[in-house]
């Protein structure tokens, strides 16, 4: 169970797809599925992978884009509706990046409070969440059904933090709409740049960046040790 939570805790919380787990060959294939089934042609992995981030809508607006099909937004409609139906499922292709759970196990022993806030859809987040195990680290959690604004508004990190009763957070992501949002938000970022991540580091606004997850926890206990001093 996640470790009780301080009158003021040190909140951690972080993006799902790209940053905990690596999505894209399940959004990839289920994309195609229904580009098959319109009998167009279908798009390569690196342009789905591209195309998360801010939300299904969006990737499907994309992959209209790509295969020449415009922005008819009924047509959008049928066919999120379409992709929706094969991306529900278990996630058959879906990888949790490599020292994921060992790193938020230590931040729960460190009494860390931990949230999540993706753009992914309720129902895949919360079967991702329980299919790896993951769902009893996050004491709060934001979707894209959670609230009317998306990320990189910062609405609906500000939700998490709120929730998880802390003055400020850490926020964890791994793209442009992650730092964008934590910069909307006013919150240190640090970037995983492991994830779908496009920009150079340079040019993104982030207070800490990591390889790999083994060197979270300890940027974690610095910032919160500067953050307390």
């Amino acid at each position: 169970m996640t470790a009780p939570m301080a009158a003021d805790p040190k909140a951690v919380v972080f993006d799902l797809d790209g940053t905990l787990i690596d999505s894209a060959p399940d959004l990839h294939l289920a994309a195609n599925l229904v580009l098959r089934d319109e009998g167009l042609p279908e798009i390569s992995f690196e342009q789905a992978r591209s195309f998360i981030g801010k939300g299904a809508g969006v990737l499907i607006s994309r992959v209209m884009e790509a295969v020449g099909l415009g922005d008819d937004p009924e047509e959008h409609a049928r066919l999120l509706a379409k992709f929706m139906t094969h991306y529900e499922g278990e996630p058959a292709n879906t990888l949790v990046y490599p020292g994921v759970v060992d790193a938020l196990a230590r931040l729960e022993t460190m009494g860390c409070a931990m949230g999540l806030c993706t753009n992914k859809p309720g129902a895949p987040t919360r079967i991702a969440l329980e299919h790896f195990g993951l769902d009893r680290f996050f004491a709060a959690t934001a979707t894209a059904d959670t609230l009317p604004q998306r990320k990189p508004d910062p609405a609906p990190l500000h939700h998490v933090v709120r929730a998880l009763g802390a003055g400020s957070a850490l926020y964890v992501g791994d793209s442009e709409v992650d730092a964008e949002t934590a910069q909307r938000a006013g919150l240190p970022f640090a970037l995983y740049t492991g994830g779908y991540r496009k920009t150079p580091l340079a040019e993104l606004y982030h207070s800490y960046t990591f390889d790999h997850w083994d060197e979270l926890p300890e940027i974690v206990s610095r910032h919160f040790a500067r953050v307390e001093a």
